[in-house]
């Protein structure tokens, strides 16, 4: 029983780790594209209308404001892909390997409690199909050991 309640503790325990490695991802993930959001809108005001500026003494302005949205959104596209590199699976992969194998001890242990409910149940319906034939064994051992002694003395 103390296995149980151990392996159980395990598991919970690795539950909740899992949790909280997956929540600290997308608390990081969430943050990382907050600051790009940030990063995005503030320096797209800035760098378009220097670019756009720039730009517009070279080519037509239809053509300068076409450019700076394709480099801003190949900016945006970075950033989303850096936050997005974030693995869950590598993190957590050690805690549900003891998850795992918690859980499998688990289940033998049950396997095993089973087995014993099963032998104990069997035993009584034995018991009440002969119940002579439980009794007489260990009466019959007593009687023997009690005329060995008596012959002996």
């Amino acid at each position: 029983m103390n296995r149980i309640s151990r392996n159980i503790s395990i598991i919970m325990r690795a539950e909740r780790l899992i949790a909280q490695r997956h929540l600290a991802i997308l608390r990081r993930q969430t943050g990382l594209l907050a600051a790009a959001g940030l990063v995005a809108g503030l320096g797209i005001i800035m760098l378009n209308m220097a670019a756009y500026l720039g730009l517009a003494d070279v080519v037509s302005k239809p053509l300068a404001a076409l450019i700076v949205a394709a480099v801003n959104l190949v900016l945006a596209g970075i950033l989303a892909s850096i936050a997005g590199n974030a693995n869950f699976e590598a993190e957590t992969a050690p805690v549900a390997e003891v998850r795992d194998l918690a859980m499998e001890d688990l289940e033998a242990e049950f396997q095993v409690a089973v087995g014993e409910a099963k032998a104990a149940v069997d035993g009584i319906k034995r018991m009440a199909n002969d119940p002579l034939g439980m009794i007489v064994p260990g009466v019959a051992g007593a009687v023997a050991k009690a005329v060995v002694k008596n012959l002996k003395s």
